[in-house]
């Protein structure tokens, strides 16, 4: 198992689920920015499962050494890695925090996951979890920048099912709506709509059995994307959301 963004709880909580549930695997692959804190978990679940895990560092702010990636060979890619970034004004025309939300949630991203997606092609067979974002179903004026970023993410997952649907690789897109992590710590989220990383966990792993296409983590979130989708743009652009 190939686990991009290895520090993000929703990613860890997936890997526990799975293993729960009685998944094997040679060897889960952590790949993070965080090699520390990943390491930590690297031993949690060699200690409580009896996994063996190999954390490999990765900066998407930097350049790609793809060499440390030559050995790796799995069926199952989970793919958490995001960056919220700063949605204020002030964040707003701060190009640096611009840049940082783009490249890695997509643009640094996706040449990282061809490269896995092309190992998966030539086997013909395996499944690629993606973490997207409600936000990405339309542009607010609360998050556009991080909204616009997981919008092109959410198609080129779209994209990337479509292309690998006769190759035996399946693609799931995933949606969470609020999510009580690290990342939105401090935010004032409606607790009828956040989920826990536990919680998200056992949903995805339902999905990833039932090889879903594209699922939101609470289904409630799928019709709330549906009305703000169906809100006429003359209407919309007026709202504060």
């Amino acid at each position: 198992m190939i686990v991009l963004g290895s520090t993000s709880e929703v990613a860890q909580a997936f890997v526990e689920e799975a293993l729960k549930q009685g998944e094997k695997f040679e060897k889960i692959y952590l790949i993070t920015s965080n090699v520390e804190t990943t390491e930590r978990f690297a031993r949690h679940i060699d200690v409580k499962f009896l996994q063996q895990a190999e954390v490999i560092e990765l900066d998407l702010m930097k350049e790609t050494d793809y060499s440390r990636f030559e050995h790796i060979n799995s069926s199952l890619l989970f793919c958490a890695t995001g960056y919220l970034g700063d949605g204020t004004e002030e964040g707003l025309y701060d190009n640096k925090n611009t840049e940082k939300i783009i490249d890695i949630n997509y643009a640094r991203l996706v040449p990282v996951l061809n490269y896995f997606v092309q190992k998966f092609e030539s086997r013909r067979s395996g499944t690629i979890i993606g973490l997207s974002s409600v936000a990405g179903d339309r542009g607010r004026q609360s998050n556009f920048i991080y909204g616009s970023a997981k919008a092109a993410f959410t198609a080129y997952l779209s994209g990337l099912r479509n292309y690998l649907s006769d190759k035996k690789v399946h693609v799931l897109t995933v949606k969470p709506g609020f999510m009580a992590t690290k990342m939105t710590e401090g935010l004032p989220l409606n607790p009828r709509l956040t989920a826990s990383p536990n919680q998200a966990a056992e949903y995805i792993f339902k999905a990833h059995q039932k090889k879903r296409n594209v699922v939101y983590v609470l289904p409630i979130w799928g019709l709330i994307m549906l009305i703000i989708r169906c809100i006429p743009e003359f209407i919309f652009k007026k709202l504060k959301l």
